[in-house]
């Protein structure tokens, strides 16, 4: 890889890696535990941030592909940022309409279950920090 190619997608990597850990495995979570935040009220909030993450994220995984595209990659961090960008699609396309319709329904007034799909998101996320994790370090090692 060309080495401002290498920097650009190391760089945002690291920046959408951050945002993931910060949002989903910090702020989430800790948004429950707040006083007087009620699950209507979390979910709400959940809902607004996470359609903002996602976005911010679509940016980012253009700029990470864009940047990898250009500079020649290796074959590690072609897949690698596949696997990035197929991760947020899968999360953006399949599971978030699924928890949006579930979320609706609570909203709404409907506390009957609990939704695997939440489950899916939290896999996905997971999977797709580690993922960053290895792309951004990937990318680094690529740097001559």
């Amino acid at each position: 890889m060309t080495t401002g190619s290498a920097a650009v997608a190391t760089g945002v990597t690291f920046v959408w890696l951050g945002m993931v850990l910060a949002i989903s495995f910090l702020e989430a979570p800790l948004k429950f535990r707040a006083p007087g935040v009620t699950v209507r009220i979390g979910l709400g909030i959940g809902r607004l941030v996470f359609r903002a993450l996602n976005g911010v994220e679509a940016v980012l995984a253009a700029a990470v592909v864009t940047a990898v595209a250009v500079g020649g990659p290796p074959a590690p961090v072609a897949v690698l940022t596949g696997l990035a960008a197929g991760l947020l699609t899968v999360q953006v396309a399949a599971v978030r309409p699924v928890l949006n319709r579930r979320s609706d329904r609570v909203l709404a007034g409907d506390e009957s279950g609990r939704s695997r799909a939440h489950l899916w998101y939290v896999a996905c996320e997971a999977a797709k920090a580690v993922v960053l994790l290895a792309l951004g370090v990937t990318v680094l090692t690529t740097i001559t």
